[in-house]
């Protein structure tokens, strides 16, 4: 006899089962929506143009890809070409004197190269978001200039003559329009508000390149009000040393009792030149603190060697990589577009033209018939054949325009000229002026040595001993002030010639949303 078993199903694999399941309806239900979006995004893509955020990348290549010549009367002006192009900067006397003591000074508890406080400085600048929002707002008037490429809707109601029998009359009308041909209109709108977006960019590298400038500049007088400090606080110890030895001396009877006290005017007038140092580094420090958004007295900062390598003093420019070049570039194609545009503006424009409407409490006014829908579709020209000489009156605005732009390139070109050949003058003649200094070092150094030896034997007065002090204090306050000057200098170089993204790596980097491609 055969026994029949029950069937039975597991608990495992019951949820295995309908896991599967929940997968499968998941999976499903995924397609479904990725295929609805993609109808949604075709559909979109032919009534409006599609989101663009290729502006937020500056393709260095596409920006700087234009050759710069100056006009002809430019010539005759002197050019960057020098007898100093090709040599090497000899910056032999910039000395890191006084910086390595404080790279290993306890309170100093964090390090920073200028190229990284550059970084953290153009990420969180409110000037450089103002320069992007502007540029993502004319970004958005491209897609208002594409528009013209697509279907226009209008939707309206009239109603009946309120003088008339048909006064409660309401018709609800809907038209279409698609541009068929303009002969370029349109396109040379898109174009126009193309080269605006290059200014914009432009206008973006500009202000990075203007904030990297601003902080490696401040960077740079901090650590030279820190320098010229520390020699404040050694004059201070060194004028005061000299008054204890007059006040010792006095006392004792064997110099005047009024040593001491041009002594002390001394040391007092010290101490008064080591609070303005401090006040003017306190000042610094806090314009730092302002472009970094931390405290900065406990930081130590560094100047990287590449600071001078990379910033090709010595190098042509390239004119095209200049955000002032680039901007000027720009509009000019700017000019030339809206003049292209406004000589376009006198053709026609023919489109395809399509309405429906239909009448509510009364005749529909193109049938006749009561509550009744009427639809039709046509060929539409319209031309601006007449405006009184406005067209042409623009057409020579847009001209003038252009000349206007292409003089302000000119003048960038010439003003970038003067700073670079200011600039390596100004390196050049304050390189010889440090070894002069160096010079007045040594001997002020030897002269005060003697004229100590000399006070102590009555030989010399302790007027001529506090003179040769102050000025050997002076003599490395002066060097240290050009040594930074020459730093300072390069700073500016950098900054005119466009090399602030190179120097400070900022390329291919995202700053507030906003990347570089060299």
């Amino acid at each position: 006899m055969c026994e029949t078993k029950n069937p039975s199903i597991s608990l495992k694999n019951l949820s295995t089962f309908l896991g599967l399941t929940v997968c499968m309806h998941t999976s499903i239900y995924a397609q479904d929506l990725g295929y609805l979006n993609n109808i949604k995004n075709s559909v979109q893509s032919l009534i409006k143009p599609q989101d663009d955020q290729s502006y937020k990348t500056a393709q260095m290549q596409q920006l700087t890809n234009f050759q710069f010549k100056p006009d002809a009367e430019l010539n005759e002006l002197p050019v960057i070409e020098s007898s100093i192009i090709g040599r090497k900067a000899p910056f032999n006397n910039l000395y890191t004197e006084g910086l390595a003591k404080s790279v290993n000074d306890p309170r100093n508890n964090r390090q920073f190269s200028i190229d990284n406080a550059v970084q953290i400085a153009v990420k969180r600048n409110p000037a450089i978001a103002e320069s992007i929002a502007t540029l993502a707002s004319q970004n958005a008037n491209i897609d208002v200039a594409k528009a013209g490429y697509y279907p226009q809707l209008q939707a309206g109601m009239n109603t009946g003559d309120f003088t008339a029998s048909d006064k409660g009359r309401q018709v609800y009308s809907i038209q279409a329009n698609q541009r068929l041909y303009d002969f370029g209109k349109v396109e040379s709108s898109v174009n126009t508000q193309q080269n605006k977006l290059a200014v914009e960019q432009a206008n973006v590298l500009g202000s990075i390149d203007e904030i990297a400038a601003q902080t490696a500049r401040t960077i740079l007088r901090v650590l030279r009000y820190q320098a010229t400090v520390k020699i404040a606080q050694d004059q201070v110890t060194g004028v005061s040393r000299l008054y204890e030895i007059a006040r010792l001396r006095a006392n004792a009877g064997i110099s005047s009792n009024a040593d001491p006290v041009q002594a002390q005017s001394y040391v007092e007038y010290s101490k008064s030149y080591l609070i303005s140092q401090q006040n003017f580094l306190s000042q610094e420090q806090q314009k730092l603190k302002t472009l970094l958004g931390f405290e900065v007295d406990r930081v130590h900062f560094t100047i990287p060697d590449e600071l001078v390598s990379k910033s090709g003093l010595y190098d042509t420019p390239t004119m095209n990589t200049i955000p002032a070049m680039i901007a000027a570039q720009a509009e000019i194609e700017v000019a030339k577009s809206q003049k292209k545009q406004t000589e376009l503006s006198r053709y026609p424009t023919i489109s395809l033209v399509g309405s429906v409407n239909k009448a509510l409490n009364g005749k529909n006014p193109n049938t006749g018939i009561e509550n009744d829908s009427d639809s039709s579709i046509s060929i539409s020209m319209s031309s601006n054949f007449y405006q009184g000489g406005a067209v042409g009156s623009q057409v020579k605005a847009a001209g003038f325009a252009e000349q206007a732009a292409r003089s302000k390139l000119n003048a960038i070109y010439l003003n970038i000229l003067d700073s670079t050949r200011t600039a390596r003058e100004n390196i050049e003649n304050m390189n010889k002026q440090i070894s002069v200094l160096q010079d007045r070092e040594s001997s002020t150094a030897k002269t005060r040595e003697l004229y100590e030896e000399q006070y102590k034997l009555g030989k010399r007065s302790i007027l001529d001993l506090l003179s040769s002090a102050q000025s050997f204090h002076s003599s490395r306050a002066e060097r240290e002030s050009a040594r930074y000057d020459i730093y300072d200098t390069v700073a500016v170089y950098i900054h005119v010639t466009g090399k602030s993204r190179d120097v400070y790596h900022l390329n291919n980097t995202k700053i507030q949303g906003f990347e570089i491609q060299p």
